[in-house]
C-alpha cells in the first residue's frame, strides 16, 4: 500500500518534471506573485507607528497561514470534485516553489553575452538577479556574482521547497514560498523594516536551516562522481568559513561551492554606490573562469539529483 511518504515523493519528481517542461509560464498568474501582493497591502497599513515587531508578526501568520489553509482548502476542495485534479494542481503547486529551470536560464543569461565578451549585457542580466551595483563590473567580478547567486539560491529555490513539499505537500511548500516571499520583501536590516520585517527574517532562516546544510551535503556527495574537483578541500572550506557569511544558511551551499572549484568568494560589493565588504570564503587555487557558472549550474543539479534519488531509494526499502 502507498503511504503519505511515497505520495510525496511521487509529487515531487512530476512537479521536478513539469518545472522543466514549463518553468513559470507568463500566461499563468504565478502563486508567488498573488503572495507578493498580500504582502504589500498588508505592509502599507502596518508598517507604521509603534508596536511593528508585534505587527510584523501578525504579517508573518497571516500570509503564511493563509497561504496554507488556501493551498490545503484548494486541494481538498478539488479532491470532492475528483482525486486526480486535486493530484494535478498538487503537482503544479509544487512546481511554483521550485526554480531549477529559472535558475538555470538565469545563469545562462549572464554566462552567453560574458562568452561573447558583450560586458554590458552580461552585467545588466547580472543585474537582474543579484542586489548588487554591477554597472562597472570586470567579467571575473561577474562571474563571482552569479556563482554566488546561484549556489545560494539553490537552497532556497529548489532543495528548501522540495524538502517541505516532502514533509507536508503542496500546502507546506507554499507555506514555505510565503516566508521567503516575505523575507525578500520585508527581511531587510533598515531604518524601514528592522522592526516590523524581524519575525519574517527569522522564520526564513529557521525554514532554511536543514535544507541548507543538505544542500551543501548533497553537492559534496555528488562531486564524487564529477572528476577534477577538490572535495576535500570542499569539505575543510564549508565547515570553516560557511559561519562567516551574513546568513546563517547562505555560506553552506557558497563555500562548498567555493571548495570544490578551489576559488574565493566573497569580497567588496557595492550597494548603490555604497561599498559592503563580505568576508571570502575558500582557499584559492586559481581565478574564477567564465566555466565556473556552468560549473555551478551543475552543482545545484546534483543537489537536487542526489535528494531525489535518496527519496527515490527510500521508498523502495
Amino acid at each position: 500500500m502507498i503511504d503519505l511518504f511515497d505520495i510525496h515523493v511521487y509529487l515531487i519528481l512530476l512537479a521536478i518534471l513539469l518545472d522543466f517542461l514549463i518553468g513559470d509560464p507568463k500566461w499563468i498568474p504565478h502563486p508567488v506573485i498573488i503572495i507578493g501582493k498580500g504582502i504589500s497591502i498588508l505592509e502599507g497599513v502596518w508598517n507604521k507607528g509603534t508596536n511593528r515587531k508585534i505587527k510584523g508578526l501578525f504579517l508573518l501568520i497571516s500570509i503564511v497561514g493563509g497561504t496554507y489553509l488556501f493551498v490545503y482548502f484548494v486541494l481538498e476542495l478539488l479532491a470532492l470534485i475528483h482525486p486526480i485534479l486535486s493530484l494535478l494542481f498538487e503537482i503544479y503547486f509544487i512546481s511554483s516553489t521550485v526554480a531549477i529551470k529559472g535558475l538555470q536560464q538565469a545563469a545562462t543569461d549572464v554566462l552567453k553575452p560574458l562568452k561573447n565578451n558583450d560586458l554590458i549585457k552580461a552585467r545588466k542580466k547580472l543585474g537582474y538577479i543579484v542586489g548588487r551595483d554591477t554597472h562597472d563590473l570586470p567579467p571575473p567580478e561577474i562571474v563571482r556574482g552569479t556563482v554566488e547567486t546561484v549556489a545560494e539560491n539553490t537552497v532556497d529555490g529548489v532543495i528548501s521547497p522540495l524538502f517541505w513539499a516532502l514533509l507536508g505537500g503542496a500546502p507546506l511548500a507554499m507555506a514555505y514560498r510565503a516566508i521567503n516571499t516575505l523575507d525578500s520583501m520585508v527581511g531587510y536590516r533598515n531604518e524601514k523594516f528592522i522592526d516590523f520585517g524581524w519575525a519574517s527574517a527569522r522564520c526564513d532562516d529557521l525554514a532554511n536551516y536543514v535544507p541548507a546544510r543538505f544542500t551543501a551535503l548533497f553537492m559534496w556527495i555528488f562531486s564524487l562522481f564529477v572528476p577534477k574537483l577538490k572535495r576535500w578541500n570542499a569539505l575543510k572550506v564549508t565547515f570553516r568559513d560557511a559561519k562567516k557569511h551574513p546568513s546563517p544558511n547562505g555560506g553552506w551551499p557558497e563555500a562548498m561551492t567555493a571548495g570544490l572549484l578551489g576559488v574565493v568568494l566573497g569580497g567588496e560589493n557595492k550597494y548603490e554606490g555604497i561599498v559592503s565588504y563580505r568576508a571570502e570564503m575558500g582557499h584559492f587555487y586559481r581565478k574564477l573562469h567564465v566555466w565556473d557558472i556552468r560549473s555551478t549550474v551543475l552543482f545545484m543539479h546534483g543537489a537536487w539529483i542526489v535528494f531525489v534519488l535518496i527519496l527515490v531509494c527510500l521508498t523502495l526499502i
